[in-house]
């Protein structure tokens, strides 16, 4: 089941907004997880993915004891 901050079929935060979300999902990270130890350079490189996206990532990936690279 989806928690209210995610978005439907992963569990990325509903924060990112829709671009971050899209350029995401096209570049395979569908799970928080996926984020843990890659560099903040190579998500920004991403079409759509912009500071705010990386800050909503870092905070949920410490929420879990993880963090970008």
């Amino acid at each position: 089941m989806t928690k209210p901050n995610e978005s439907p079929g992963t569990d990325l935060p509903r924060g990112i907004g829709a671009p971050a979300t899209r350029a995401f999902t096209a570049a395979g990270y569908t799970m928080l997880e996926q984020f843990a130890g890659v560099s903040r350079a190579e998500l920004l490189a991403l079409h759509g993915v912009g500071p705010k996206a990386l800050r909503v990532i870092q905070e949920r990936l410490e929420e879990r004891g993880l963090s970008l690279g």
